[in-house]
């Protein structure tokens, strides 16, 4: 039985130790509560600004891209009617020498 009783012991003597370094802690805990609920306030008002700010940037750098992409739809119009163009003047190139050829091959 001795053994139990100073395993007892040494837990008694354990819980009553943690009591006291809680009462010790109870103070401080409140003055970091305090501090910390301070620091909270500070870093959301931050935290706000930087998400407005990364929104307006967001907001800009949208238009910046959607104006980008119109200005190459609308150079790819351009190239597409150039390039209509000049499929226009080879085929007409084309049919012109095939009708030259054929009337050199009907003249022989």
């Amino acid at each position: 039985m001795g053994f139990m009783d100073t395993l007892k012991g040494w837990f008694g003597k354990a819980k009553e130790e943690a009591a006291e370094l809680s009462e010790k802690a109870a103070p401080m805990v409140d003055k970091a509560k305090e501090m910390g609920g301070g620091a909270f306030e500070k870093v959301k008002d931050v935290a706000e600004d930087i998400g407005d700010a990364a929104g307006d940037t967001f907001d800009k750098a949208k238009d910046f891209v959607e104006d980008k992409i119109d200005d190459i739809k609308g150079e790819d119009d351009d190239v597409v009617a150039g390039a209509t163009e000049k499929v226009e003047e080879i085929k007409d190139s084309a049919e012109g020498a095939v009708d030259q050829a054929k009337d050199t091959i009907e003249g022989q």
